[in-house]
């Protein structure tokens, strides 16, 4: 049974102009309640007259959830939120826990919402990226030229430490609005360049740091790039030099064509075996936020290399296990979660590799495999006779200087085998 099976936990978003943004219904579910839950920041914007024991809430919080809702079971509970609970907060985290149907949430309007009312930009037409524990580094796949972007600030420290990110990207002439304490009574604008925000400032205490940032803030940038930045969509096909590699990279062209086979869609979790440098997963879980991979790889060498891509190209949450296959996958299903797809692009020739690859996907999980020896041919043609699918040869030929002239220079032809379990 749930903690507190059975009890409705009331959530309220709460602004920065505290109780007098609050509406009607919100400011009564608070004046009835027995107990407030929140952070400290929060809790101190309720007026006297709310008369509600106030509890804060434990940090981390997620782990905390549970046993705190079951602390006061049978007490009429209201938890504050910022902004839209269901936004990047604590509604989401709630539902998660209780279940849908034990919880009710009264949203306020968001930040993102008030920066856009600020900004006059249009919501639908802006990307939102939160910083709010998670990395710096997921910020990466978003710097796109001419797109308008909000983020979430973790703190006051976030805004330089974001700026120095872009700036390095080759975004330093980006405008940036820096916003602080929207909806309050303390609320300011400040409008910038990229690269004028990238200077570090000492922290001091009180909330703000020297230069005034305030830790309620949110960054607007309207992206704009140098002639060096380089283009890196979220399209598969990366040029190869994004890449940090020894030479075990799925090159350009064939890396596409393996993706387009993998097909990612969102939420969906890809096991990467013998990674290489994560070229593959991580192109994978570019292509939406909520994609999911396992790099598999036996080398640590190799394994510290794509946790480096994983970070520089945006996807801080690849999990990369350093083990060989197949022993490797006797018990990732249940460590990982059950893949939607499977790209073995090393290990072939190890007995039960594809097996247990092909095991674990679930009906309608695709795998594709890749091959350049004439022994991994040949258990690709195994493959392809047990399994069905389809076989497919790539050869790729790249123009490449030839003294003062230009030749075609081939490259190794790859053998796929792509197929999908029924």
């Amino acid at each position: 049974m749930s903690p507190g099976a059975g009890q409705v936990v009331t959530v309220v978003g709460i602004g920065d102009d505290g109780w007098d943004g609050l509406p009607q219904a919100s400011r009564g579910e608070l004046l009835r309640a027995e107990v407030v839950l929140g952070a400290p920041r929060q809790l101190g914007l309720l007026p006297p007259e709310v008369a509600a024991r106030r509890v804060r809430w434990p940090s981390p919080l997620a782990p905390a959830v549970a046993g705190v809702v079951e602390e006061h079971a049978g007490a009429r509970l209201c938890a504050l939120a910022s902004g839209d609970p269901m936004f990047f907060g604590l509604g989401t985290t709630l539902v998660r826990v209780l279940g849908a149907e034990r919880v009710r949430v009264l949203p306020h309007p968001s930040s993102v919402s008030l920066a856009c009312a600020r900004l006059g930009w249009a919501l639908d037409a802006t990307e939102v990226v939160s910083l709010v524990g998670r990395p710096l580094a997921s910020v990466h796949p978003a710097l796109t030229a001419g797109r308008r972007l909000l983020v979430l600030s973790a703190d006051r420290r976030t805004p330089a430490a974001l700026c120095r990110l872009v700036t390095d990207r080759g975004f330093g002439d980006s405008a940036v609005t820096l916003l602080e304490h929207l909806g309050g009574p303390a609320e300011r604008r400040r409008d910038t360049r990229a690269a004028l925000l990238a200077s570090p400032v000492p922290a001091s205490a009180g909330g703000e740091d020297d230069d005034g940032v305030a830790d309620l803030n949110l960054v607007a940038l309207h992206l704009s790039s140098g002639a060096g930045a380089p283009h890196l969509p979220r399209v598969p096909g990366l040029p190869d030099d994004a890449f940090e590699h020894d030479g075990q990279l799925t090159k350009r062209e064939v890396r596409a064509v393996t993706l387009a086979l993998l097909a990612p869609a969102p939420g969906e979790l890809l096991w990467d075996v013998g990674a290489g440098c994560g070229s593959v997963s991580i192109e994978w879980m570019r292509t939406h936020p909520a994609c999911r991979a396992v790099a598999v790889e036996p080398r640590a060498d190799r394994a510290a290399r794509i946790a480096r891509n994983a970070e520089a190209l945006g996807v801080p949450a690849l999990r990369v296990v350093t083990a060989a296959a197949p022993a490797a996958l006797a018990d990732l299903a249940g460590v990982a979660g059950e893949p939607d797809a499977v790209f073995v692009g090393g290990g072939l020739t190890a007995p039960g590799t594809v097996e247990r690859c092909w095991e674990a996907l679930r009906p309608g999980g695709r795998l594709v495999a890749n091959a350049v020896t004439i022994e991994s041919e040949t258990t690709l043609a195994r493959c392809h006779a047990e399994y069905g699918g389809e076989l497919t040869r790539l050869a790729v030929t790249r123009a490449a200087p030839i003294g003062g002239f230009a030749g075609w220079r081939p490259m190794m032809p790859v053998t796929q085998w792509a197929a999908t379990r029924r």
